[in-house]
């Protein structure tokens, strides 16, 4: 009788147990999937086979971490590890999110392509996450120029910090007994003396300002925008104006940085295009385009010919362009940025006159939203607040550029 009873109460406590979902790890950060396919390992080793896949932009919940591996769930429960290089904090993608919103209405300074596969990041740095892959021959438009530091990542928040231990106040007996307990150091030990040739010594050639400083080693970046209207980093290096190779024969080794057509000409019924373009020697410059030029068809040798052109100039992005005008932005002597305006007169360039070209002061604030970098112009005009007024927030680099390009063209 006590044995038919005991079964059927064992019989109810395995189904119990069996119907009752098994524990989930609890969630301890979160974070975002940085290239367009992440691929979740099962164990920390990336030759470990595939448990799970996740695309950009998705939001991962971080369930473990063993050094620079996490471990972290999808939207549809699937769990998998992954390096913490793949991963995206909520700050980094609140920025690439503003650069693909700000970036939208910037004028191209010109279509480009790669003859490889490209990698385009998230941020300007080697080990930021490849987001997008464009293939050989795919176009985009140029839009800006950074050089980097080469360098690990910035400091990312992906878990939360765990709260420090709150310290037990000691009574006032308790820290006079800990005083007296403690002894006093060591007196410091005696000075060697200085070497029997130390004024030989001194007398050797010392080291030059440049030698003692170290070694920094730069990459030089560009901000693209896709057909699909997304933004990102990738190297100039792999970077080509995809300009016609008419014109670009005549770049005489230098690399073009961009180019606009501002005009065009008929010859024997067949429409010739005028370009302008900027030029640079060398990568990794702290400027964008050391000159300029202008080429117009002629109409009687059948062939491109220079109209105008300027070099050992410092000049900085972006160019602004139309049919029939164009101004750069270049650096004085005195430091001083001005734009130059041009008008195209035929095949002739003229000066249309100058303006101030503010320097414009980029700041990388990844608390800051929803601008991607805080900027400070001067001499905008901008009149300060009354002291009651509550403060405006700073408009983001985009938007005053993309200001300052309507009111020059006048859109």
């Amino acid at each position: 009788m006590r044995l038919a009873i005991t079964l059927p109460a064992l019989f109810l406590l395995l189904l119990a147990d069996c119907g009752r979902a098994p524990e989930r790890d609890s969630v301890i950060g979160e974070a975002y999937a940085g290239p367009a396919t992440l691929s979740l390992h099962k164990d920390i080793d990336p030759k470990s086979p595939p448990a799970a896949l996740a695309h950009h932009g998705d939001r991962l919940e971080i369930i473990g971490q063993r050094r620079r591996w996490y471990k972290v769930r999808t939207a549809k429960g699937a769990e998998g590890w992954t390096d913490d290089r793949e991963l995206l904090d909520t700050a980094q993608m609140k920025r690439l999110l503003s650069l693909a919103q700000g970036t939208a209405g910037l004028p191209s300074q010109g279509v480009a392509q790669t003859f490889g596969t490209l990698n385009v990041h998230t941020e300007p740095n080697r080990l930021s996450a490849s987001f997008i892959q464009l293939q050989e021959g795919e176009k985009f438009d140029v839009i800006g120029h950074r050089v980097a530091v080469k360098g690990p990542l910035p400091k990312r928040q992906l878990v939360a910090p765990k709260p420090r231990p709150e310290k037990k106040s000691k009574s006032r007996k308790e820290s006079k007994k800990d005083k007296s307990s403690v002894l006093p150091p060591p007196p410091p030990p005696t000075p060697p003396s200085p070497p029997p040739d130390w004024v030989k010594l001194s007398k050797e050639r010392a080291m030059t300002p440049e030698e003692s400083l170290p070694q920094v080693v730069r990459d030089d970046w560009t901000l693209i925008r896709t057909q699909a209207g997304q933004s990102g980093w990738v190297l100039t290096s792999r970077v080509y104006m995809a300009i016609p190779d008419e014109v670009a024969q005549y770049a005489e080794g230098h690399r073009i940085t961009s180019y606009f057509p501002i005009g065009s000409v008929t010859d024997q019924g067949e429409q010739k295009t005028i370009w302008l373009w900027t030029t640079a020697e060398t990568l990794g410059e702290d400027h964008d385009f050391d000159g300029f030029r202008v080429f117009t068809w002629n109409t009687r040798r059948h062939r491109y010919e220079t109209a105008y052109i300027q070099r050992r100039e410092r000049g900085f992005l972006p160019v602004l362009a139309k049919t029939g005008e164009f101004s750069v932005c270049l650096e004085r002597e005195d430091g001083v940025r001005v734009r130059k305006m041009y008008t195209l007169n035929g095949n002739a360039v003229r000066s249309a006159g100058e303006r101030p070209c503010p320097v414009t002061q980029e700041t990388e604030t990844p608390q800051q939203e929803p601008s991607v970098f805080s900027l400070q112009i001067p001499g905008m005009g901008s009149s300060a607040p009354a002291p009651d007024a509550p403060k405006q927030p700073a408009a983001s680099f985009w938007t005053s550029l993309r200001d300052r390009v309507r009111r020059l063209f006048g859109k």
